[in-house]
């Protein structure tokens, strides 16, 4: 448990950037991912006369963008002050 510290409010819902900022994220962590690691199997490929190290490359890139994307917590759907949670708004209700 965290103990709160006197004087300094503590925030009721998670602070997020909103779901564009997420997006963005999401999308330069991926093409950043793929551009990078197809690079360096590019010039490996290059240096040891092959021609697949480009694609394990990308396929490299693509698994840390989705890692990195994970590790930061961006692939959750956050609740805040614009959009109200009811209980009777989930997808169990729906389906009865």
């Amino acid at each position: 448990m965290r103990e709160d510290t006197p004087g300094r409010p503590v925030p009721s819902e998670p602070e997020g950037d909103g779901g564009y900022n997420s997006g963005m994220a999401v999308f330069s962590y991926v093409i950043g991912g793929i551009v990078v690691w197809s690079l360096i199997g590019w010039g490996l490929d290059n240096l040891l006369k092959t021609r697949w190290l480009v694609l394990a490359g990308a396929l490299v890139g693509i698994a840390g963008g989705i890692y990195l994307t994970m590790k930061h917590g961006l692939f959750t759907h956050r609740t805040g002050p614009a959009e109200p949670r009811d209980p009777g708004d989930d997808a169990e209700a729906d389906r009865r």
